[in-house]
């Protein structure tokens, strides 16, 4: 879950120089005061080695009591110096362990009250350029960030994912494990955005196996992997390569056309493709005489171009694939 906290390495790094940091100004103090002390095992005089073993078992508690003091500056130093360090030094110690487990309890409960009421959201498996794209597109067209859990093995992007308030979970998305955690069974949708094509397949049979309704949207860069991802059950299957060569061959002769799709792609600036319900007085209409510019109708999961015969006339659960500017809301 989104959390602003500080690197567990560098919180133990501090706390453990707090606790060394107390030991040895503890034991430098009866070092210096060492005429002070006796120690009842030898008639010697304190060397630094046994004031180190006195502020050792002194501050643990321990107190062996081999080693005291005797004079009466010596036991004020005690009472006044020597006490406050142990105490300081139990809470560092105590306090660490205290916090480990509260903060595990309490992440326990965050993930089980997530759990509990998450329902219909979108995982992002892949959280590299394409990834991170398919993020900025999902909350440009409204969806909350709680809403979307990103599944990456790479500590960094997870961090950065984590700051955008997105939900995270570290793992290989092609273990089962990891995606009943990301809450794969209750998902409505599943992009996968990994690097390579082959864990793609792997990805995406896994997630299908969980989730038989979960619609799976998944990205490889070769067009031959294609029926690879569509007979692993993948759901739409976009070819990032080939998309980035005809964009790219289009920019040589047509470079308006290039702006124009990536201005339809772009939901938070100029124009957007958006999905809506036909409303009832279009129903009987063609496509093509609507006020919006119809691109295709979606009636029975599938798609039909605008100029489709079998579309001419609109019936009631069609939906609509439409242009419309992008800082206006999409209408269901």
């Amino acid at each position: 879950m989104p959390a602003a906290a500080e690197a567990p390495v560098v919180s133990l790094l501090q706390r453990l120089a707090v606790a060394l940091g107390s030991l040895f100004l503890a034991a430098l103090i009866v070092w210096l005061g060492g005429k002070g002390y006796t120690d009842n095992s030898s008639d010697s005089p304190i060397s630094f080695n046994d004031a180190f073993y006195y502020a050792t078992v002194s501050l643990s508690t321990t107190g062996y009591g081999d080693i005291v003091p005797v004079s009466p500056q010596a036991r004020l130093i005690t009472t006044l110096v020597i006490t406050p360090l142990r105490l300081l030094f139990l809470i560092v110690l105590v306090g660490t362990t205290v916090e480990l487990l509260t903060e595990r309890s309490r992440q326990s409960f965050r993930i089980s009250r997530w759990r509990s009421r998450v329902r219909d959201h979108t995982i992002v498996v892949g959280y590299g350029t394409k990834g991170r794209a398919a993020v900025e597109t999902l909350l440009g067209d409204g969806a909350e960030p709680t809403d979307i859990v990103v599944v990456d093995t790479d500590r960094a992007n997870l961090d950065a994912a984590s700051g955008l308030g997105l939900v995270t979970v570290t793992g290989n998305a092609t273990r089962s494990s990891v995606l009943r955690i990301a809450g794969v069974m209750q998902a409505s949708a599943l992009v996968v955005a990994v690097n390579r094509d082959d864990t793609a397949v792997l990805v995406t049979l896994t997630a299908r196996e969980l989730s038989p309704n979960v619609r799976i949207v998944a990205s490889v860069r070769e067009s031959e992997n294609v029926h690879l991802l569509r007979q692993s059950g993948a759901s739409s299957v976009v070819v990032s390569a080939e998309t980035a060569g005809r964009l790219l061959g289009m920019a040589t002769t047509t470079p308006s056309v290039v702006e124009v799709v990536e201005d339809l792609l772009t939901p938070d600036a100029g124009f957007a493709i958006s999905e809506r319900e036909v409303d009832e007085s279009e129903v009987g209409g063609s496509p093509r005489h609507l006020t919006d510019i119809v691109l295709g109708v979606v009636r029975d999961e599938q798609l039909y171009r605008v100029d489709a015969s079998a579309v001419d006339a609109l019936e009631q659960g069609d939906r609509l694939l439409y242009v419309r500017k992008a800082s206006a809301p999409e209408s269901d």
